[in-house]
Formats: structure tokens, sequence, C-alpha cells
């Protein structure tokens, strides 16, 4: 898993200096951001000449669902402040995944933290090879990078789409965006495409919450 993520994070620095943004870019996001999918539609947006504002605000409404994360494997982060900050920024949904996997709190606990630190390691560790990786080569189109960032954006996505709801979010999501496009600067139609989802799913959740309480 450490060496996938290696990867991926390589991709993403040598894909970043390809679109022509800086060097440092892609290793502070990793080392601040240490979110896949909000760092690839970060350096997205920017290059293609979006607000970085709108960028943030398009990453924080990706990272929403570590809201319910947090519940999730908020007894393993303990209850000092310092390991809940900390813990909370190797929240990621390997992490999470491999330790709810754990039936026992001291496994819990292990699993994420030997989970989280590893994967933050390889993948700081993967961008910083990528991005110089990256500035080596030169022309990164000429090795095709320039199609592999919608490739690692679609495959992120699609283990989330396992669902008939999530699948009808995410087309929503897309006809919003493509509707958007030709009236909007660029950036704000996938934001609002993310501002219509989650409505959505915030619609759902509250026809269900309806259905179980007729009062």
């Amino acid at each position: 898993m450490c060496a996938a993520d290696a990867v991926v994070g390589a991709s993403f620095g040598a894909i970043t200096v390809g679109l022509g943004l800086p060097a440092w870019l892609p290793m502070l996001l990793s080392v601040v951001v240490f979110a896949g999918a909000a760092q690839f539609l970060f350096v997205g947006l920017v290059a293609a000449g979006g607000s970085p504002i709108a960028a943030v605000a398009a990453g924080l409404l990706v990272n929403a669902r570590h809201v319910p994360f947090g519940f999730a494997v908020g007894d393993v982060l303990g209850t000092g402040w310092l390991r809940r900050v900390v813990g909370s920024h190797l929240m990621v949904d390997e992490t999470v995944a491999f330790t709810l996997a754990q039936h026992e709190p001291a496994r819990r606990r292990r699993a994420y933290w030997l989970c989280g630190t590893g994967l933050f390691l390889s993948w700081n560790a993967g961008v910083v090879l990528g991005t110089y990786g990256g500035q080596a080569i030169g022309d990164t189109d000429a090795l095709g990078l320039d199609a592999a960032f919608p490739a690692v954006l679609l495959a992120l996505l699609l283990p989330s789409l396992g669902t008939p709801p999530t699948r009808r979010a995410a087309l929503a999501g897309v006809l919003i965006a493509l509707a958007a496009t030709p009236f909007l600067p660029a950036g704000l139609p996938v934001l609002l495409a993310l501002a219509g989802v989650a409505a959505a799913g915030a619609g759902r959740t509250g026809d269900r919450a309806g259905a179980r309480d007729p009062r």
C-alpha cells in the first residue's frame, strides 16, 4: 500500500511541474494538506487558470468526508491535543479503512499510527522524486503525463462510486460542471458541482431522517 502511495505521489509531483507550476508547490501541498484527491484537484484548477481561493474551497468540499472519519476513529487518537492534531493530519481513506478492520483497541491504535505514518512518508518521498524527475525530464507531455492527470483523478474517484446514490451524485456533479463551464471562470464550475453534490447528499440524509421520524 505504501509503495502504491509513493507511485501516485510521484505522478502528482511530475504532473504538477509539467503543468508549469513551481516545484515547491507539490511538496508544500503534500506536507500541509496530505490528501491526494484534494491536491490533484487544487493543482488542476490553478493550472487551468482558476482562482486559488476556489481551488481551496473545492479541496475542502472534497475532504468533507473526513468529518465522519473523525467520529469513526476518534477513540484511536487519544486525548492529548498534540496527538489529536497529528493524528487528524494522518487521517486518509486507507488509514481509516485499515484501522476499522481491526477489532481490538490496541491493534486499532497500532494500525492507525503505523499506517498513517507509513503513508505520509511514502507519499511525500514519492512527491519529491516525481517533482525533481519531472524537472529533469522537462517536457512531461512527451511522456503522456498530461493525460495522466485526468486518469489519476478518475482512479481516485472510482472506488467511491460503488452504490447507485453515489453514482447519481457524481453524474449530477458532472452535468452541473458541464452546464456551468461556458459561463463561469475556470475553477468555479467544479466548485459549483461539488456544492451541488453536497447539497443533494444532505437532502437525501434529511429525507431518510424524515422517513424515520414521522413527526
